[in-house]
């Protein structure tokens, strides 16, 4: 989530409600896209009235659906969402795109730990900083364990070593 943050609370607390009313109605959990799709539709129609002010923050979803496998998704306040490789929101979206576009062109299958380097490295590069293990977060969702989690500092500070030892 970036943007403001009683905004971004508010989407995040309609988005849970949208999974849970779709996991009563329909037996089954939400696949991302659905989830995605229907907090940009309700993103979509505080554009279009005079009373009531668009929200302020992009969202992204993440997940790992039974027959596609991981998804990205990101919605933006004008309620437009897509699905992506990978993807960037907030102040320097722009730069980290276009960081992961290249990256993504040269190799298209990463694995578990390819894939937090990348983030890290794209995150370092975009800000022109060098991080410590405890000056960053960075959560995962993978097949074995779909349950969003975050990173230990030692776990981070394992993959900042990788990297540095590749450049």
């Amino acid at each position: 989530m970036t943007g403001m943050l009683a905004d971004s609370r508010y989407q995040v607390q309609r988005a849970r409600y949208e999974a849970a009313n779709w996991k009563y109605k329909y037996g089954h959990d939400i696949s991302v896209e659905m989830l995605c799709k229907r907090v940009a539709d309700i993103s979509q129609v505080y554009t279009q009235s005079a009373e009531m002010r668009p929200l302020g923050c992009t969202m992204i979803l993440i997940g790992i659906d039974d027959e596609l496998g991981p998804q990205v998704y990101k919605a933006d306040p004008a309620g437009y969402y897509c699905g992506y490789k990978a993807a960037a929101a907030g102040v320097k979206s722009t730069e980290a795109c276009n960081y992961l576009e290249k990256r993504i062109k040269k190799k298209q299958d990463y694995n578990y730990a390819e894939t937090i380097e990348l983030a890290i490295s794209c995150l370092s590069s975009v800000l022109s900083a060098e991080f410590k293990a405890g000056d960053i977060e960075v959560g995962v969702v993978t097949r074995d364990s779909p349950k969003f989690r975050v990173l230990r500092e030692a776990e981070i500070e394992t993959h900042l070593t990788a990297i540095s030892e590749k450049d």
